[in-house]
C-alpha cells in the first residue's frame, strides 16, 4: 500500500490563531500617549536647530510655512521632518468628508494638536495629542472637487495689503535717501517710493506693515527687521509675489547662540504676523469673487 503514499497528502499542522491584543489598562494608555508627545516635541527641537543652523533649510521652512500657513510653527517643523514636499494636509475624517480615500500602506504624519483642559486646582490648562494627518498626495483625490482659486490682480493684492496695516501708507515721488522705503519712528507710518514697480512696491509696504504688527518685545533676540522681512517673504510666498530679492544666507548668523524654544519663539511670531496680516487682507480680496456671484 505504500505505493499510494504519495497520493495522500500530508495534513499540516494548523497555526493557532494570533492572540487577540490586550488593550492597554489606563496607565499604559497614558504612558505610551506621553512617550509619543515627548518623542514629536524632541523631533521639533532637533528641526528647529537644523533649520536655525543652515539657511537653505531656514528658506525651505519659511516656504512650507506659507503653504501651510494655518499650522503652528511647531507642526510645521514636524511637517518638514517627515514629508517636507506637503502642500494639503488632512485628517483621515477630513479627506473621508472630501469623498476621498487615503491610499492604502500611506504613513501618517504626526502632529501635535492642542487641546484645552481643566487642571486639579481649577485653573485652565494646554495639553497636546499626537494628531495623524496624511498629505494630498497620499490621497485618492479623483473625487475631490477643487477649491476656486480667488482671482486677484496686482492692484487688488496690494490694495488689500494697504488696508491690513495698522499704520498710514504713503507714497512719494522721491526719497530724501534715496531708499525705496522708509518707516517713521514715532508714528510708525510707512512711506514708498512711488514708480518702482509692484513687485517692490509690495515688498515695501509689507514690510512696513509686518514690522508694525511684530512687537519685537524684551524676549526677542532677533531684530524686527529680520523677522519682517522673513513675514514678508511668506506673504510674497502665499500671494504669488516674486521672491528673488530676498536674500537669507546669514540666517544662521541670526539664531546664532539661541537655543530651540527660543528658535521656536522666534518663528511663531513670525509665522503669527504673517496671518494676521493675510487674514486681514482676505476681505478685500474676497469681496470681487463675491461681487461676481451676485451678479452671476
Amino acid at each position: 500500500m505504500a505505493e499510494f503514499d504519495d497520493l495522500l497528502g500530508s495534513q499540516q499542522p494548523q497555526e493557532a490563531p494570533p492572540m487577540p491584543e490586550q488593550p492597554l489598562d489606563k496607565e499604559a494608555y497614558a504612558a505610551q500617549k506621553k512617550e509619543q508627545r515627548e518623542a514629536l516635541f524632541t523631533l521639533a527641537d532637533e528641526t528647529t536647530l537644523a533649520v536655525a543652523a543652515d539657511p537653505a533649510m531656514f528658506v525651505q521652512y519659511l516656504d512650507t510655512q506659507a503653504r501651510l500657513d494655518r499650522y503652528s510653527a511647531t507642526n510645521v517643523l514636524l511637517v518638514m521632518a517627515q514629508k517636507p514636499e506637503a502642500t494639503q494636509l488632512g485628517s483621515f475624517d477630513h479627506w473621508k468628508q472630501q469623498r476621498c480615500s487615503v491610499q492604502s500602506g500611506q504613513t501618517g504624519i504626526s502632529v501635535l494638536e492642542p487641546h484645552r483642559y481643566t487642571k486639579e486646582d481649577g485653573s485652565p490648562g494646554t495639553g497636546y495629542n499626537v494628531k495623524k494627518v496624511f498629505d494630498v498626495s497620499q490621497v485618492d483625490t479623483r473625487r475631490l472637487k477643487p477649491a476656486p482659486a480667488p482671482q486677484c490682480n496686482e492692484r487688488q493684492l496690494l490694495a488689500a495689503l494697504i488696508a491690513a496695516s495698522p499704520v498710514k501708507v504713503f507714497g512719494v515721488d522721491e526719497m530724501p535717501d534715496g531708499s525705496k522705503m522708509m518707516i517713521d519712528p514715532d508714528s510708525g507710518a510707512i512711506t514708498v517710493q512711488r514708480g518702482i514697480g509692484f513687485t517692490d512696491t509690495f515688498c515695501c509696504v509689507a514690510q512696513g506693515v509686518t514690522a508694525a504688527h511684530l512687537s519685537g518685545g524684551p524676549d526677542s533676540q532677533m531684530s524686527t527687521d529680520f523677522s519682517a522681512q522673513c513675514a514678508t517673504y511668506m506673504l510674497c510666498k502665499k500671494y504669488g509675489v516674486d521672491t528673488q530679492s530676498f536674500d537669507f544666507s546669514r540666517a544662521d548668523k541670526v539664531f546664532s547662540g539661541q537655543d530651540a524654544q527660543a528658535v521656536k519663539g522666534e518663528l511663531t511670531q513670525i509665522r503669527d504676523a504673517a496671518e494676521d496680516i493675510s487674514r486681514l487682507m482676505s476681505p478685500q480680496l474676497e469681496a470681487p469673487a463675491k461681487k461676481q456671484e451676485a451678479r452671476e
